[in-house]
């Protein structure tokens, strides 16, 4: 078991937990009920209505926003609400605390593998604005993914801003990569069998990476960005519309980019903004998922959009009822576990779909 993942709830967060566990007991008629009352987006989308206690316990119980006051605080509150939305899951067949060299000193990493077999690899870049986040906050969705796709999981803790600004967290993310590559015939696995994946920040972050490589021997096979950050500079019509009441919010982002960027101008660069690229040709297969209530959902329309248009493979999923953060919240929401099954089905058909190499060639 890892031991670098576990954290013990405060009494806020233990709190918060019993509110959302208790909407999510809500019976299904009620549930219903309370549905045709939620809210609806510009584009005729409900929101699921347990989102709505969602952002009911953000606003309302003291210490659960991780988007505002001060850093230290910010990071315990995303942990602590990543671990009250924990499930109880199977266990794993391997958890292995790890540690990466980096080019400013070690990263920490967490590998997750599901049963005694294994097909392949995913590198996951968490998500929370390059400033917040954390292997203990993602750590319930990595094991689901781990589960899903029976592919090893690389959880990565990349280092984060302010102490740590752009573009610390993508050269992080590429060592990470070289290191899953060098590593990954160690584990008795294909380096050309490697998934990059992440959420918001950690989304950005993957197919950052995806770029970064694109000329090298070894490349990603497969690219699942969730809700990713594209755009630093964007000002867009979902951002507007969602710029409170669903979790993340408008503030919230502004108060990641000005701690992970302060120099406006290098929010152009397409390393921070990777929808600004100039070229995203021969990038992998990506399967994009946005949110119906998230201000990043139009950037990452944009940046689906502009990779078919450079001709790269890619599948978009709108999860029209959810928010930002939605993977974290598969506790209380059957419609954030089914999108979450819907991600491993896609990793799953990328991979079947994928050349295999001879295994008298991977080392065990």
């Amino acid at each position: 078991m890892s031991r670098d993942t576990y954290l013990r709830l405060s009494l806020p967060a233990r709190i918060q937990r019993g509110v959302l566990l208790a909407a999510a007991r809500i019976p299904d008629a009620a549930m219903a009920v309370l549905g045709r009352r939620a809210p609806v987006n510009s584009d005729g989308e409900r929101v699921a209505p347990e989102f709505v206690a969602v952002g009911w316990s953000t606003e309302h119980v003291p210490g659960s926003n991780p988007f505002a006051g001060e850093v230290h605080q910010s990071r315990a509150s995303t942990d602590e609400l990543g671990a009250a939305m924990a499930e109880k899951l199977p266990p794993m067949a391997v958890e292995e605390d790890l540690v990466i060299d980096g080019p400013a000193g070690p990263i920490p990493a967490t590998r997750y593998r599901s049963s005694t077999e294994s097909d392949g690899l995913v590198v996951y870049f968490h998500g929370g604005g390059f400033v917040t986040g954390s292997r203990i906050s993602h750590d319930t969705f990595v094991r689901r993914l781990a589960h899903g796709t029976g592919l090893d999981v690389l959880s990565v803790e990349y280092r984060l801003a302010p102490e740590n600004p752009f573009p610390a967290g993508v050269d992080d993310a590429v060592a990470a990569w070289h290191f899953a590559v060098d590593t990954a015939p160690r584990w008795g696995l294909d380096p050309a069998r490697i998934v990059v994946s992440g959420d918001s920040a950690g989304g950005n972050l993957a197919t950052v990476v995806s770029r970064l490589v694109r000329d090298e021997p070894v490349t990603p096979v497969f690219q699942l960005l969730i809700y990713p950050v594209t755009d630093a500079t964007a000002e867009t019509p979902s951002r507007r519309e969602f710029a409170n009441g669903f979790f993340l919010t408008l503030d919230g982002i502004h108060w990641f980019n000005d701690r992970y960027v302060p120099d406006v101008a290098q929010r152009k660069d397409p390393r921070c903004s990777p929808l600004l690229a100039d070229d995203l040709s021969g990038l992998p297969p990506a399967h994009v998922i946005v949110a119906g209530f998230d201000p990043l959902r139009d950037e990452g329309l944009a940046y689906a959009k502009k990779l078919e248009e450079a001709g790269v493979p890619v599948t978009l999923r709108r999860e029209g009822s959810l928010i930002h953060g939605f993977i974290n919240m598969t506790l209380i929401s059957s419609g954030a576990r089914a999108a979450v099954d819907r991600m491993c089905a896609e990793v799953r058909r990328a991979l079947d779909e994928a050349p295999r190499a001879d295994q008298g060639s991977i080392a065990g």
